[in-house]
């Protein structure tokens, strides 16, 4: 791992710069399921999801996640109308109460368009648009930034037996290819964000050589977000359940902050705020309390 300096990324949001590298953004996690592995059932409820949303917000989300359908190893996708039950109204109601920008976590292209139009301004999709033909026109559309997400497979697959040849070209091969169908849709090379997707489609040891060597993506010349947080891989390291598992994730974002990470997506906003800043006057060496996003 090469501790260099962070290209920075200069990108639109709803018609306003957002620049990305000079500071590691923190993404809040809001799943709106009965189901995700870590806190499924929690937020489940409208009231619930919102307070939790304004929650994050208030401990420093930079970016919230809105999610109703869970990705989490071997389940089953959501009903559409299921899907856009859960997620609508919370993305209304947080809009009215926060500027701070929300994405939307799906694979569906009406699920996102309907989001967007709710007041969302990022698309995540974690099957890199290969489970809706729709979605890159969806993207192209509104113009907005849009996650890509490497998988091997599908979550009800993904971790059946995970197998790569060359675990670095094939991710990265992968990634170009899904940029591509973006492009060829009219998406703006400009606007697009990569994951490597921790714990979708990898085993232990491919989770761990992707965040220590995560600057090899650097080729994509993409800024770069790591969702790690809690995930398993974590707790068969530590030996730990999913509710202990917030230290562990700090010491993988700060590996991964010094890799090249611009955002890290993670369940305790305000923990992992301190955990970026500490990592971020690491990487750079220095401290200014002027540094700005």
């Amino acid at each position: 791992m090469n501790v260099g300096p962070r290209p920075v990324f200069h990108l639109t949001l709803r018609s306003r710069p957002w620049v990305l590298g000079h500071r590691t953004l923190v993404m809040g996690i809001v799943n709106i399921t009965p189901d995700s592995f870590s806190d499924g059932g929690k937020w489940a409820t409208h009231d619930a999801a919102v307070a939790h949303g304004l929650e994050l917000v208030r401990a420093g989300a930079d970016i919230l996640d809105i999610g109703g359908e869970s990705t989490r190893p071997f389940s089953d996708p959501v009903p559409l109308e299921e899907e856009l039950r859960r997620v609508l109204p919370v993305i209304q109601e947080l809009r009215r109460h926060t500027d701070v920008p929300i994405s939307i976590d799906t694979t569906k292209a009406e699920v996102a368009y309907q989001a967007l139009r709710a007041g969302a301004d990022i698309i995540n999709d974690v099957s890199a648009l290969r489970f809706d033909p729709e979605m890159p026109a969806v993207a192209a559309e509104f113009g907005v930034p849009l996650i890509l997400m490497h998988m091997l497979g599908t979550p009800k697959t993904m971790q059946q037996s995970p197998h790569y040849e060359a675990l670095f070209s094939e991710i990265i091969r992968f990634l170009e290819e899904r940029m591509a169908v973006a492009m060829a849709a009219g998406v703006d090379r400009n606007q697009m964000i990569v994951d490597p997707g921790i714990g979708f489609g990898k085993t232990v040891t491919h989770n761990l050589r992707l965040i220590r060597d995560l600057d090899a993506l650097a080729v994509l010349e993409r800024p770069i977000l790591l969702g790690a947080s809690r995930k398993r891989f974590i707790g068969t390291v530590l030996d730990a359940p999913v509710e202990d598992r917030e230290l562990g994730t700090a010491v993988v974002n700060a590996i991964g902050i010094a890799a090249g990470a611009h955002i890290v997506r993670v369940h305790d906003v305000a923990f992992h705020r301190r955990a970026a800043l500490m990592a971020d006057a690491l990487r750079n060496g220095l401290w200014t309390n002027e540094a700005t996003a």
